[in-house]
This record gives structure tokens, sequence and C-alpha cells, in this order.
């Protein structure tokens, strides 16, 4: 299959601002509570052969299928966000940043599953670790998850699922079942190696390590893109987009293939760069913005929060 390198051309969110202010998203995954330590490194500790950080000031910001609900927010629509957390102060912080950043949130509260937590300890602006804190949570709490689930889609535009890998999309293949049947696009961000839960969605977005891990390495550009059609097909999607880094972003659906260039920007962080951009073809094609271009405009969102200090939303005025 041949594929048509779609050149860079201006952003043209102004274009559906509009109508992505009235779109209702709904998103459902995994939530987490992403908090930032950031200090001084001045010298090594005498008791291990490691940095000594000064801390100077915290951050803490919403993180996972959270950050996909407040991108979203971010870029003018109406953001429902369905999950499980914990019952702890962790949890209702990231519940109180999320109301904050103009989210609606559904949290079901799990007493047995702490809210997963990552945490990062920056010096001399550099990651020096990372430390998490994450428990699956418990089948009775996503049972009472899929009930709420099936309401809430009713009142939605189109559903955004962001597969984290911790366990609170366990129904995820009755989610896209229900969603189709109800007419509602379902975009699936995914993880892990076992994607054949996700048949049947409107488009999936992997990234191109997850993209290799599921299909396997390819030896050129033409291998590349037989697999993807191979691998869209074999799930009844609608559309595959796979991210590439500074390879931009390729793009397969039943009428071909579109590949789009990266933005050319300094990459600061990467993390939250694929929330941002399933949050934006979200909100776009919710607004009844054709695939091609809602891509074209994800892969700007991409651009700009890549400049960005972690999970971070871009504004409907960084793009245009």
């Amino acid at each position: 299959m041949s594929a048509t390198v779609t050149p860079l051309r201006p952003s043209r969110f102004a274009t559906y601002r509009e109508r992505v202010a009235r779109t209702k998203l709904l998103v459902v995954g995994d939530v987490m509570l992403d908090r930032y330590w950031f200090g001084d490194v001045e010298r090594i500790s005498p008791e291990a052969p490691v940095p000594v950080v000064k801390v100077g000031r915290t951050e803490e910001r919403p993180g996972g299928a959270a950050n996909v609900a407040r991108n979203a927010a971010a870029l003018g629509a109406e953001a429902t966000l369905l999950s499980v957390t914990g019952d702890d102060e962790a949890g209702r912080a990231l519940e109180r940043l999320l109301v904050g950043d103009g989210v609606r949130t559904s949290f079901h509260v799990d007493p047995e599953q702490p809210t997963t937590v990552k945490l990062r300890v920056i010096g001399r602006q550099q990651q020096l670790l990372r430390i998490d804190f994450e428990t699956p949570p418990s089948h009775e709490v996503l049972a009472t998850q899929l009930a709420e689930y099936e309401r809430l889609l009713g009142e939605s535009d189109l559903v955004i699922l962001s597969d984290y890998g911790k366990g609170g999309l366990a129904h995820i293949e009755t989610m896209i079942a229900k969603a189709r049947a109800s007419g509602k696009p379902v975009l699936v961000d995914p993880k892990g190696e076992d994607w054949a839960k996700y048949h049947g969605a409107t488009v999936i977005t992997p990234n191109r390590s997850e993209f290799r891990q599921v299909v396997g390495r390819w030896r050129d550009e033409a291998e590349f893109a037989a697999k993807a059609e191979a691998l869209r097909r074999e799930l009844d999607l609608g559309a595959l987009l796979i991210t590439r880094s500074e390879e931009g972003m390729s793009l397969y659906t039943g009428q071909g293939a579109t590949h789009i260039p990266a933005q050319a920007r300094e990459v600061y962080d990467v993390s939250g760069a694929g929330d941002t951009v399933i949050a934006t073809l979200g909100v776009l094609l919710g607004a009844g913005a054709d695939i091609t271009a809602a891509v074209r405009i994800a892969n700007e969102a991409a651009g700009v929060v890549v400049g960005k200090l972690g999970t971070a939303v871009v504004t409907p005025d960084e793009l245009g």
C-alpha cells in the first residue's frame, strides 16, 4: 500500500473551536497522581554514590487518563472522567486538581486500593528518580464502574479509553461493544501485548515501541506499512494511528495510508504526549473533523506539549 505524505500546514484548530465547545467526551481508564519534587543537586551522598537533592518546591498534576481528560477540557470540550481511586489523600488531591481543570469526575472509591502515584525527583532540570505506588482495583468496584459507564455513554458524543495497564479497564471489550452499539466513536490508547481486546474500536493510537511489541520488528517502511494494515484489518479498526517520535505519525484507514512529518521543535519532555494526541484527536472527531485533519492538528499539539515539563496541556491559542 502506498502512503501519502501530508505536508505540514498551519493549524486549523480555530475552524473547529466552536464545535469543540459543544462536544461531550467520556474518558475512561487508569488515573494517577503525578508528583514532582524539584531541587538543587550540590553534592554526592556519603552513604552511597547518588546525588543529594535539596527539595525547593513540589507540584502535583493529574496523570494517565486524568491527563487525557484535562487535555480535552483545556481544548474547550466538556470532559467527563470515569475511573477508580483509593480512599486516600492522593485520590482527593487528584479530584481537586481535575475540578480546577474543568473536568467532571465520576470516581469509584476502592478502600482496598491506594490511588496510583508516580513521584518524580527533578534536579538540574533532569529526572533523577521515579517512584511508583500502585495496586490493581478490586473486581467489585470495576463492576460498579461498568454500570456507570452505560449511563454516561448516553450523554456523550465520543469515548476515549486510556489503558495504562493498571487494571482499571478490565471490561474494555464490553465498553467498546456498547459504544459501537450506541453509534459512538471509541478511541483507545493501548497497552501491553494483547490487543485482541481492542477489536472493533474506531481508532487506536499506539506509539512506535508499543506497535513493535505487538507486531515485531520491520526491515523497511514497506514492511512497517504492511504490518500496520494487517493489524488494522485483523482488529476491525476504523483507523490505526501510530505515533513515531521524530518520524512523525502514520495513519492507516480503509482509504489508505497517510504519513505526517513531525513538527520541528525542541523536545524537553515526552511524558504525557500520547495523552495530548488522543485527547486532541478525540475532541476534533467529536466536533466533526475528518480524521486526517484531526491527526494533523494532533501532531501539532504533540509538538507543543513535548516542549513542556511533565504531563502538560495544550490550549487552543497555542494551536491557532
